[in-house]
């Protein structure tokens, strides 16, 4: 059962089941993913060796190829912590405490906010500058924004509600 599922998390990135399936496969998953990630520091026989451990837990050979491949050059530079593990609430028809797992580095959502490695890039120095003339122009724009939020609003009632008050009581006081 575990194979089956380690399977299906490589390959959707994310799957539903139980909790305590969900830590089990935890258990069972990470260890595999740390073999996938040694293969590249390692020389050829030890790669082939991991290979051949995981085949023997997944018995899937997609599933190895796809953990040796895309996941492994995913979780490079991540020391451990591969999966995480979100509980979602009860099943329905059981009450079974459901749970989702998925290989973190998977997750856009999560991994959004999180600042990419910068690049770094050399500028020539002595080359053609424009930095004198840039702050000109940033000043003069900073000054337009400034001007239009020193503006007072000045709120006004709409007279077209007060006009129908007054012709009401006019008509009040003529039909007296």
């Amino acid at each position: 059962m575990l194979a089956n599922m380690a399977c299906s998390l490589i390959e959707h990135k994310r799957i539903n089941t139980t909790v305590a399936k969900a830590k089990a496969l935890k258990q069972f998953i990470e260890p595999l993913i740390t073999k996938s990630k040694a293969e590249n520091n390692q020389s050829a026989e030890k790669g082939t060796h991991n290979r051949r451990i995981a085949f023997k837990n997944l018995r899937d050979k997609y599933a190895v190829t796809e953990l040796f491949s895309v996941v492994a050059e995913k979780v490079a530079d991540r020391p451990g912590g591969y999966t995480r593990i979100i509980k979602l609430g009860n099943r329905l028809g059981d009450n079974a405490d459901m749970a989702m797992i998925e290989l973190v580095d998977f997750n856009e959502l999560y991994n959004a906010g999180k600042p990419k490695k910068k690049s770094t890039r050399r500028s020539r120095r002595g080359g053609k500058s424009s930095g004198a003339d840039a702050p000109k122009a940033e000043e003069t724009e900073v000054k337009e924004v400034v001007a239009e939020e020193a503006a007072p609003e000045v709120e006004t009632a709409p007279e077209a509600e007060s006009q129908p008050e007054n012709e009401v009581k006019k008509e009040d006081d003529s039909k007296e």
